[in-house]
């Protein structure tokens, strides 16, 4: 089946009035969550994921799909209106959003944001169905031994960037993956590390420890910090209008921001995230108007929101093509995948077309819905920003603990819960990576399944194995590359600063 009629097939079963609602469901459920203090995109996800065990593995990965695309929005919404960012990814919003809605232009900047997320998600849809033939061809000769560098690199990679140091990241990933091996050994066929709980053989649940690591940390933020949160301003409709002059300044940065997050969003690590900041450092070199950059310019929101879009899109691709997630929200989606029995990687295409590429249209339909609902929401979700928090902490707590309980029926996934909250509380104090642990949990078991296998497959031989292929070795020396970078970036600067004060 060629690209465009897998595509043309998926668009058909998507728009079937199960998928359709899934869609729906997905992206409504996606923006409130990311807008309710105390929730986001991971903890969302995990808290909305044994949900999707009772329907068909299309509409659960739609449904998935669409919270993860909404909760984008919806994190830039309060970076906007309030300063706030929701998570990461949002914080660029508030260099020239806010002060966009400080110069009366907030709901222009609403609807420039709503309109890059819409055009960059076509765009990237669009390089996705251009790129999927190479990749395909790609993916199809990986074995254990690439699948093992790109696992194993991969963690490592995603170590360094997404900290401030290499052991802000290091250290949480290594407990994710001491975590990953609690339970039973599929190549013996014993238990490890339970302890004698019975009810730890299928493993430590990922959604628990991701409800804990983010919904019940951030609540814990929240009665420990300052409750108070600013009013945001209410808009009338002719306010949401951007004037000619906006629009047309938002055209390139639309086109540069989606190209970058795209790129982004195929590597290891926080896609979104360094999307958003690359963007912004591309239009603060090329924009025509880059003087006026932190000061409410329309293409320091263009750009990164673009961005932040197509790299959410961009990092489907790596989890769908090779069953590999590089962040917290597509590691649950992994996870809702293997619970009802569906293995992601090169053959998901062949073995499961439906699925496979009803996913990929659902991209189309979840991006048409984030536009027809959020903007004639937008005073709805103003209302919802400013819920009180004795309101939100009991709502949490509940939803947290069903959540938690339902993936398993087991009340130590409910103890792991709220050890995971007390961890990532003292994580996130300490300026750690709670993300490094959740991806770490998730390729750990990975990393070592492809590791016993090359092993077998190359006869004990390591150095054989990571020198197996050209793919493997270009892997392990572009992580090398990515790691020795980050050690020789404070020589390269010390070196720098000396010849300035020998020059003076």
């Amino acid at each position: 089946m060629g690209t465009i009629e897998g595509f043309l097939y998926g668009l058909e079963l998507a728009v079937s009035p199960e998928l359709l609602l899934a869609a729906f469901v997905g992206a409504l459920a996606g923006t409130l969550i990311g807008i309710l203090p105390g929730l986001g995109p991971v903890a969302g996800a995990a808290l909305l994921l044994p949900l999707t065990f009772a329907y068909e593995p299309a509409v659960g990965m739609i449904m998935i799909a669409g919270i993860y695309i909404g909760t984008q929005f919806a994190g830039s919404m309060t970076s906007i209106l309030l300063n706030m960012p929701g998570d990461a990814q949002s914080v660029v919003a508030t260099f020239d959003g806010h002060p966009m809605m400080k110069n009366g232009r907030g709901g222009a900047a609403l609807t420039i944001m709503t309109l890059g997320s819409f055009i960059s998600g076509l765009i990237g849809l669009g390089i996705v169905l251009l790129v999927l033939p190479a990749v395909t061809g790609v993916a199809m000769r990986f074995g254990p031994a690439e699948f093992f560098a790109l696992t194993a690199g991969g963690l490592l990679v995603l170590a360094r960037i997404s900290g401030g140091s290499l052991g802000s990241g290091l250290l949480p990933m290594i407990i994710g993956v001491a975590l990953a091996t609690v339970g039973l050994d599929v190549n013996t066929s014993t238990n490890r590390f339970t302890f004698g709980q019975v009810d730890l053989t299928l493993g430590v649940a990922l959604a628990s420890v991701a409800v804990g690591l983010y919904g019940l940390s951030e609540l814990m933020f929240m009665l420990t910090g300052d409750a108070k949160r600013p009013k945001p301003k209410r808009f009338r409709i002719r306010e949401l209008i951007p004037t000619k002059e906006e629009l047309g300044r938002s055209i390139t940065p639309w086109g540069r921001g989606s190209l970058i997050g795209f790129g982004f969003g195929l590597i290891p690590g926080p896609a979104a995230a360094l999307s958003t900041f690359g963007s912004y450092k591309v239009e603060q070199s090329v924009s025509k108007h880059r003087k006026k950059l932190g000061t409410g310019a329309v293409e320091g929101v263009a750009g990164p929101e673009a961005a932040n879009s197509s790299a959410t899109i961009g990092s489907i691709v790596p989890v769908l093509m090779l069953g590999i997630p590089f962040s917290a929200t597509l590691a649950l989606m992994i996870s809702a995948m293997t619970v009802q029995g569906v293995q992601p990687g090169p053959l998901l295409a062949t073995q499961r077309p439906d699925l496979f590429w009803s996913v990929i249209a659902s991209i189309l339909i979840a991006n048409v819905m984030l536009l027809l609902l959020n903007l004639p929401l937008i005073g709805v979700w103003i209302k919802l920003i400013m819920t009180p928090m004795r309101y939100m902490v009991p709502f949490i707590v509940i939803i947290a603990s069903i959540g938690a309980y339902s993936i398993n029926s087991n009340f130590i996934d409910l103890h792991i819960v709220l050890i995971a909250g007390v961890f990532g509380y003292f994580l996130r104090l300490l300026d750690f990576s709670p993300a490094s642990l959740l991806v770490g949990l998730v390729l750990g078991s990975m990393i070592e399944r492809y590791f016993v296998q090359g092993m077998v497959t190359y006869r004990g031989d390591l150095w054989a194995m990571v020198g197996a292929s050209g793919i493997s070795i270009t892997i392990w020396a572009l992580v090398a590359i990515v790691l020795f970078a980050g050690f020789l970036k404070p020589v390269w600067t010390t070196v720098k600063r000396k010849k300035r004060e020998h020059v003076s």
